[in-house]
């Protein structure tokens, strides 16, 4: 996230400043809009913190090179005045690419962390060791960042929401409930095996369909251009001799000349659906109904379902303590599992039940209709004999195990699906050619 401070008059005529947090200058001015109207202020100013390129110098002493984050280039120069510094020189950086933090990075810093943290050395300790060890630049800022926050005694939750566009919004969470729970390491490291299993779960599925997708593809291409440009010049060819075509080369022949005269229009008829398909399904109520039936897809939904339920048990088991948040917990275990049907209907039949029902929490993830009987089973036999905590833990690895097993199964369903595509479209070719030679 980005930092904004705004300038402002408040009711009482008085110059007033403060500093909001936002994803972008667009965001900032929303969340300024809503809070001058509950405050009664009257905007000036807002302005970006952005990054200075500075060469400073005090009399009798080597010059002072490097960048510096600031509002404006006027509060850096004073900055330094204040710190003896007479030749002061300072420019706007033009080029302030930040890049990308890879989520391996940010899976190998929170294992360090948790390694670190169970050694018992101090957070702050932790902190400046790891920044000199990390070598992705954005990084490195962000741990400098959040180490003077710490310092300066803000609270977990303002200082790890900022860097959601680093960490992730359900990490940035965790590192913020972390940073106030009994247990540190224990989170930590929690968060970095939900962040290992995302990570494995995405290239497992980019090698379950990225590269069967890709080869079917080339498939239809090849095809394409054997029907619409080979084929029809080796058939016309007979057909100067006055010939007749055999029938399986004529009914090619006439897929040949349609798809000649319309290819723009059968792109259009696919292309057209698919893209208003793709834009719908990034809707909320989208996501809702492409959740909800993916799960039910023979062989892949079983899998996609198993797994969001092992990320469900994972942080239930990161956040559960057994006390009176339940409920909250529940809920980030929802928003966590990667399913919007499933955190729909946990957030709209269980929890409700849980608050004006007091039902069970057991009774209550049943009702939801989203759960295994293995997964309501093994909850069941945790909160029956006080262990549901270990219990969840239990859930998530036995789920790890098994979905790890399917997705090879489902790679191999898929792989002979393709195989089985490439042979059929080999055996059509040699028939067509055969049938035409022989002509």
């Amino acid at each position: 996230m980005e930092s904004f401070r705004y300038i402002a008059i408040n009711p009482q005529g008085r110059r007033v400043k403060g500093v909001i947090e936002a994803d972008n200058k667009k965001e900032a001015k929303k969340s300024l809009s809503v809070l001058a109207k509950k405050r009664g202020l009257k905007i000036e100013n807002l302005q970006k913190k952005v990054t200075f390129i500075y060469n400073v110098k005090k009399s009798g002493k080597t010059a002072l090179k490097g960048e510096q984050k600031a509002f404006s280039k006027e509060d850096l120069r004073q900055t330094f005045e204040r710190f003896g510094y007479t030749d002061i020189r300072i420019q706007p950086k033009l080029f302030d690419f930040k890049g990308k933090v890879p989520s391996q990075e940010v899976t190998n810093w929170l294992r360090l962390c948790a390694d670190l943290l169970k050694e018992n050395l101090p957070y702050n300790e932790i902190l400046n060791l790891l920044v000199e060890d990390t070598s992705n630049k954005r990084m490195r800022e962000t741990i400098r960042e959040i180490n003077k926050d710490l310092k300066e005694g803000k609270e977990g939750d303002e200082v790890f929401s900022k860097h959601r566009g680093v960490f992730g919004k359900f990490p940035a969470y965790m590192l913020a409930v972390a940073s106030t729970s009994g247990n540190m390491q224990v989170v930590y490291e929690s968060t970095a095996k939900f962040m290992e299993r995302d990570q494995e779960f995405k290239r497992n599925m980019r090698k379950t369909l990225v590269m069967p997708f890709i080869t079917l593809g080339a498939i239809i291409l090849v095809i394409a251009y054997y029907v619409m440009s080979i084929f029809p010049a080796t058939a016309k060819m007979f057909l100067k001799f006055g010939k007749e075509l055999p029938p399986m080369t004529a009914k090619t022949m006439a897929v040949s000349d349609f798809l000649l005269a319309y290819w723009w229009l059968i792109l259009l008829a696919i292309g057209i659906p698919v893209g208003l398909f793709i834009a719908w399904f990034r809707t909320p109520k989208g996501k809702y109904y492409k959740d909800k039936y993916m799960i039910k897809i023979p062989a892949i939904g079983e899998l996609l379902h198993k797994t969001s339920i092992e990320i469900f048990a994972r942080v239930f088991y990161s956040l559960y303590s057994g006390s009176g948040e339940n409920v909250r917990v529940i809920q980030i275990a929802a928003e966590a599992c990667r399913n919007s049907y499933m955190e729909s209907q946990i957030k709209n039949i269980s929890i409700p039940l849980m608050l004006k029902e007091g039902k069970g929490i057991v009774e209550a993830l049943e009702a939801s209709g989203v759960f295994t009987s293995t997964a309501i089973s093994r909850f069941r036999s945790g909160a029956e004999s006080g262990a549901l905590k270990s219990n969840a833990l239990q859930l998530a690895n036995y789920y790890e195990a098994d979905t790890s097993y399917r997705m090879e199964k489902v790679i191999n369903i898929i792989n002979l699906f393709v195989t089985t595509i490439i042979t059929v479209a080999m055996l059509f070719i040699t028939v067509v050619s055969s049938e035409t030679s022989i002509m």
